[in-house]
């Protein structure tokens, strides 16, 4: 760890959720004094004994580091909170509603209440979930409402852009920071909080970025770069599906239009679409706030963009239909992968989760094996079977779906998983594998967009 002697404010993570806890944990692995809250009294026991609650490379050895330290700790107290903190990080969940496209607040509105009312001395709060644009002037209300020190609390937004699987580092070296601020304090109280980032960059020969803008263009930073990358992501699966009906090659026209510098390469693999917890809630909630604010027409075409990307599942599904001669029922499905990409264990909205349960639904027997999205899988999905290892899922298996890109799946050797399965078939639902391999290796292989 690189040390900093310079002196700092100490910090609160409001939720310690997987934004949260990382924001924590690599917050004191800079050198700050950080004090998370949550309500959830299970989850402040585990993260003070040592344990992320999450699968995410690295962070668990940080945590044990910095909780030895002593710069790091848990709480579910809000006044405690209050008294420790001289800036407050906002880093609660905003899922969709179950009733509408929107974003649920509530867990926002909570938690800013929950502090606001012990709040007796100048603080800055500084919202990193990702909300609807006017999220952050609601927040300065309740805050200036309901805290004894008034208007001597201010507001900043200071969007997150975590990558899961490459969230600490992210969080470590980030590759721009966004101030939304209203004051020149609020701004200073910023780049304090931020110190140890900076000096990390410079002691790497890097700089970091920063913007500092104003509340909404802050809020709609996030929600902007989610609907770009979504958008792109469903181009190249749409693509997919002209180069099927026309023998095309999708692999090789992404490859193709990637070196335009002003398109690049990144994003534009083909495959089974995008899920998680951010992408697709992210963009119904932009297309929901945009028609509150009577401009729903400008983003019309972020619902094409998921409805390109909810054909993919069913495209996958229908190739192993078409694998197994026409018909799913009592066919033997091996399910490589659960998580909705490689290098975490989250399942919220997996496309490889979603297409297992329609090959459930179909008639299949299935047996899934993901390296650490089991458990969440199972509690998700409780009516298929779950294996131990790549092989346990796929021996007697009459197709095999490879649905997430694991190191492991992408590197399985063709002829030894041909001594397992019972009949050689597989569809490759991320454009992993190399065809020409599996085929002389006797595989019949399916891929998406490609002939």
């Amino acid at each position: 760890m690189v040390a900093f002697t310079s002196q700092r404010p100490r910090l609160t993570v409001l939720g310690t959720g997987y934004l949260g806890a990382t924001h924590a944990v690599c917050m004191a692995e800079l050198g700050y004094e950080v004090l998370g809250v949550d309500v959830d009294e299970a989850k402040i026991a585990k993260l003070n004994g040592g344990q992320v609650p999450f699968h995410e490379l690295g962070l668990e050895a940080l945590l044990v580091r910095n909780l030895a330290s002593g710069r790091l700790r848990f709480t579910t107290d809000h006044a405690e909170a209050a008294r420790f903190g001289d800036v407050h990080f906002v880093c609660v969940g905003t899922p969709q509603k179950k009733d509408s496209l929107a974003a649920d607040l509530t867990y926002v509105e909570s938690a800013v209440l929950s502090l606001a009312r012990h709040l007796d001395r100048r603080a800055l709060v500084v919202g990193k979930s990702t909300v609807p644009v006017g999220t952050a002037e609601r927040v300065e209300a309740v805050l200036h409402a309901n805290s004894p020190a008034g208007n001597e609390v201010e507001v900043a937004w200071n969007p997150e852009f975590l990558r899961e699987g490459f969230a600490v580092e992210d969080t470590l070296r980030p590759d721009r920071l966004v101030f939304g601020v209203k004051s020149g304090w609020a701004k200073d109280m910023l780049d304090a909080t931020y110190r140890g980032v900076f000096e990390l960059a410079r002691a790497e020969d890097r700089e970091v970025p920063v913007v500092v803008t104003d509340f909404a263009t802050a809020e709609l930073v996030k929600v902007s770069a989610n609907a770009f990358l979504a958008t792109k992501i469903s181009f190249i699966n749409a693509m997919a599906e002209v180069c099927e009906a026309s023998g095309a090659d999708v692999t090789e026209l992404a490859r193709a239009i990637g070196y335009d510098v002003r398109i690049g390469s990144a994003f534009l693999r083909a495959g089974v679409g995008f899920g998680g917890g951010c992408l697709p809630k992210d963009i119904r909630a932009f297309r929901a706030r945009a028609a509150e604010l009577g401009v729903g027409h400008a983003l019309d075409f972020l619902s094409e963009v998921d409805k390109i990307n909810d054909r993919r599942r069913q495209r996958a599904l229908d190739l192993a239909t078409e694998l197994a001669g026409g018909s799913l029922a009592g066919v033997k499905v091996g399910v490589l992968g659960a998580t909705f990409k490689p290098n975490s264990d989250d399942v919220r909205d997996s496309p490889a989760l979603a297409i297992t349960a329609m090959a459930h639904q179909a008639g299949a027997v299935v047996t899934v094996y993901d390296p650490q999205g089991t458990d969440n899988a199972r509690r998700a999905l409780p009516d298929v079977a779950y294996a131990s290892s790549l092989d346990e899922a796929a021996d007697g298996a009459e197709v095999v779906l490879l649905l997430t890109e694991w190191e492991e799946f992408r590197h399985v050797e063709p002829l030894a998983l041909a001594e397992v399965v019972a009949r050689t078939r597989i569809v490759d639902g991320r454009n992993c594998l190399d065809p020409a391999v599996w085929r002389a290796a006797g595989w019949e292989l399916r891929l998406l967009g490609r002939p």
